[in-house]
């Protein structure tokens, strides 16, 4: 009996991730879902990863691109924030993940989102899509599952939102990319950092927002 080939291809987060901006801090989230192929490998893994006390990135492209890039960026943040005797600039953070995208851009599947606090910018998202370029934004949206939600966000984002309405954002857009993106799922996970430290929160698959129904 022959059985079918399930991890054809490397690991990939396929992936919904999302950040934003207020007054104060940032809201990120993610979905859970991790590929092998066309296998579900993980359904409850977690995209949110700490580079620093008071700076998290979201994670998609392949697994173990995502993760290497991860710990050698903490690893420097760490060298650095002994160096200064304080908590790095998140984006310091951006650049150095920037910098290590771009320069092994031709061997690298990864599309990370950098977020978090400091006392010199406040809150602020940065995102470093495949190739290394750093860009500063507002909010940031990225993997397979933010093609279905780009004219969702244009239209639902505005300037000046609260932190609940940070959160809101979040949540609904992630659920909306889930449920059309064959690579994202599971449940949400999301952290609010702001100057107090971070906050977890987890969504369980059962409670996502539903917007439609068969």
């Amino acid at each position: 009996m022959e059985y079918p080939e399930l991890k054809k291809g490397e690991v990939d987060l396929g992936t919904s991730i999302m950040g934003v901006a207020f007054d104060g801090g940032v809201v990120i989230g993610a979905d859970s879902r991790t590929t092998t192929g066309s296998y579900i490998a993980n359904r409850v893994s977690d995209k949110l990863t700490q580079l620093a006390d008071n700076i998290y990135c979201c994670r998609s492209g392949s697994a173990a691109d995502t993760q290497a890039v991860a710990e050698y960026v903490k690893f420097h943040l760490a060298m650095h924030k002994e160096e200064i005797g304080g908590e790095p600039k998140v984006s310091v953070a951006a650049r150095v993940v920037g910098s290590m995208v771009y320069n092994n851009k031709d061997s690298l599947m990864a599309g990370i989102i950098i977020a978090g606090w400091d006392e010199v910018d406040g809150g602020s998202v940065h995102i470093v899509p495949l190739g290394g370029g750093v860009v500063k934004m507002p909010f940031a949206i990225g993997g397979s599952g933010s093609t279905y939600i780009y004219g969702w966000v244009d239209d639902n984002y505005k300037e000046g939102m609260t932190r609940d309405e940070c959160i809101e954002f979040v949540r609904n857009g992630l659920a909306l990319a889930m449920a059309r993106d064959g690579s994202s799922g599971g449940l949400i996970r999301m952290a609010v950092i702001d100057k107090d430290g971070v906050e977890r929160m987890m969504i369980p698959g059962n409670e996502l927002p539903r917007f439609f129904d068969k």
